[in-house]
């Protein structure tokens, strides 16, 4: 007992210690895992012959994850995706697979061991990229749409792997492996059966699954979640998902199809999103454990004794998916930049790839002595991911972007009002002062909006609205003010110090992120400061309010005094920002914003009668008779 609180607490310890620092970093979960096991296994030899036993305990992790992927394949999403899914995701597993397969039966492997390392390197780390691509803000563009396309497919076709390694096994790996089982074998339904019976069994096994999700989950779960007991509810979800994995198991079949099968089956209950977060920490507890004990049973030995052989195969890995990704972006169309993104982010192996290895190894088709090798190059080529996103950002994309090679517009338009940024806050502005029969000159770096706003009849111009000559270009010796809206905030501070130190004449109204931002463009000069989701933030408080039950004039006055009372904060705790641009030690800062919290809740306790202004004055009712003698003093002749 002693033992397994030891081990527990290390493998703990090692995660709470290493993924926060990875994500720190822009590593990622995933690689923070992995380099947690790499410490507490190779490096300082606290853990050892206990990982492999972990290591199958944990694997449950993935059964849970597919379950959780199957839930998200609503028919509806897949049909809009099927262009890319299976033309973009098909393609590239297909010929992935095929030309390492092809490679390593011509280094003299069996064909069928060639095509299960084939199909263990086709795949892709899903977890390390789609959290890149996030991290980086690049999940909406096209290289990040056409990336989570292939990977969607990739999570879809480890299905098919699972049910199709068990048919590569090698008969002398059978053999030697019965032998060392000794007779203890796993229970199995189907060991005795002849092949037809083999099938009728596999086919009722999918059949319960399938109508037994559809028809009788759904009244299970209402019966559950009418006794609102949360902990009854998970323990449900998780007797059927380890109930649907021991009868694919009694029948010879992957845990892992059963179980996604019955995610897609559940993907339209009303109790997805139920199971979901039922689900969701136990996946992500144990697929953290499965990359730990990955990292802890990698032999260094191994890759210092075959050091060439190991790196080569690692780097061939890359750069053959890395060239098939290229080539499908080019038949894709996917534009230049975008398409260094797609080919970048997906050429390492993944995290299934450790999945396929240890099914692979227990269904007798990849021998123990490759197994170290072949697990060496899966986890290096996740570990250079990074790598391959800093080469994207730094190295390829100021060489290859047609973007940033544009030289600016010319400019042959001028107006009192400059506008640098045409995101979503500058986009209404400029409509606003349009419709105000105002022309602006309008800057920006991004093509598809200059060319979205001229399509539309605005002054729009691709150009770097922080450098001196294009201001110059665009007039700003005449213009009366401008309007700073662009994204980067660093860039947008240097603007607003430009235009004060060199044309103070300019009124300067700029966008802020934050109250960091705020303080910060205010110190540097600017003469009107917004915060870009305040105003938006406090319409959907007053709302809120009305749909509590307050009534709108109540909730008018509260907000609009909680709009003048955040307004003086900013000013008051300015002043303390001076002091210490750090808030975690500016401990007047943070006793002010305190005292300036604590103040709003009495301020918008005052009657609705205190503090009337003009504009609260609108909602008040006349008094009693003031029509009538309205209406009596207009109907009377005048002096006149």
């Amino acid at each position: 007992m002693t033992d397994i609180l030891l081990y527990s607490f290390i493998y703990l310890v090692a995660a709470v210690i290493a993924v926060p620092l990875a994500n720190r970093f822009g590593l990622g979960s995933v690689l923070g895992y992995l380099i947690a096991g790499v410490v507490i296994g190779p490096v300082l030899g606290l853990v050892g012959s206990e990982t492999e036993t972990l290591q199958h305990f944990a694997e449950f992790g993935v059964v849970m994850m597919l379950f959780l992927v199957g839930l998200e394949l609503e028919p509806q999403m897949l049909w809009q995706m099927r262009g890319k899914l299976l033309g973009l995701g098909g393609l590239q597993v297909g010929l992935t697979t095929g030309i390492i397969t092809a490679l390593a039966y011509l280094m003299g492997l069996d064909w069928r061991l060639a095509l299960a390392i084939g199909l263990i390197f086709a795949l892709s780390s899903t977890a390390i990229v789609l959290q890149t691509l996030n991290e980086k803000g690049l999940s909406k563009t096209e290289g990040g749409r056409a990336a989570f396309s292939v990977l969607l497919f990739q999570d879809i076709a480890v299905i098919p792997m699972l049910a199709l390694i068990p048919l590569l096994a090698l008969p002398e790996l059978q053999q030697a492996g019965t032998a060392v089982e000794g007779g203890h074998a796993e229970l199995s339904l189907v060991a005795h059966l002849p092949g037809w019976g083999k099938a009728l069994a596999v086919a009722g096994a999918i059949a319960i699954v399938v109508l037994g999700g559809h028809y009788l989950t759904r009244p299970l779960f209402r019966m559950i979640a009418s006794a609102r007991l949360r902990e009854i509810f998970t323990a449900a979800a998780l007797m059927l998902i380890i109930g649907i994995a021991v009868l694919m198991s009694l029948v010879g079949l992957s845990p892992a199809l059963g179980t996604f099968l019955a995610g897609v089956v559940l993907a339209t209950s009303e109790f997805r999103h139920e199971l979901e977060s039922d689900i969701e920490p136990f996946k992500g507890l144990l697929l953290g454990l499965f990359f730990i004990t990955v990292g802890a049973g990698i032999r260094f030995d191994v890759l210092f004794a075959d050091f060439a052989l190991v790196m080569a195969l690692t780097f061939g890995v890359i750069l053959i998916k890395c060239l098939v990704l290229l080539a499908l972006s080019f038949i894709f169309k996917i534009r230049l930049a975008e398409r260094w993104l797609f080919s970048l982010s997906l050429a390492q192996a993944g995290e299934f790839g450790f999945v396929l290895l240890s099914f692979s190894a227990q269904q007798s088709v990849i021998p123990p002595e490759l197994m170290p090798t072949l697990s060496l190059v899966v986890a290096l080529s996740m570990l250079l991911t990074p790598g391959l996103f800093i080469l994207y950002e730094r190295v390829i994309l100021p060489r290859f972007s047609q973007d940033k090679n544009r030289a600016a517009d010319e400019i042959d338009h001028s107006s009192a009002v400059l506008i640098a940024g045409m995101g979503r806050f500058g986009q209404v502005v400029s409509r606003a002062l349009t419709a105000c029969k105002v022309d602006p000159v309008i800057l920006d770096l991004s093509p598809t909006q200059i060319e979205a706003m001229r399509a539309v009849g605005l002054k729009a111009f691709y150009g770097d609205a922080s450098r001196p000559d294009l201001l110059h270009s665009a007039g700003i010796e005449q213009a009366k003010l401008m309007v700073i809206a662009i994204d980067d905030q660093d860039k947008a501070l240097q603007l607003v110090h430009h235009c004060k130190a060199h044309h103070p004449h300019l009124k300067v109204l700029a966008r802020a992120w934050d109250r960091g931002h705020y303080y910060k463009l205010k110190q540097a000069g600017a003469d009107f400061i917004t915060r870009e989701t305040f105003e938006g933030s406090l319409k959907t408080a007053n709302q809120s309010l009305v749909a509590l039950g307050i009534h709108p004039f109540a909730a008018e006055q509260k907000i609009r005094a909680f709009r003048c009372h955040e307004e003086g904060t900013m000013d008051t705790l300015y002043q303390h920002w001076l002091e210490n641009n750090d808030w975690r030690t500016n401990a007047n800062y943070r006793a002010s914003f305190l005292a300036k919290v604590q103040q709003a809740s009495t301020i918008l306790d005052k009657d609705r009668d205190d503090n009337h202004s003009s504009y609260a004055r609108a909602w008040t009712p006349p008094p009693k008779g003031y029509v009538d003698d309205l209406i009596q003093d207009r109907q009377s002749p005048s002096d006149e």
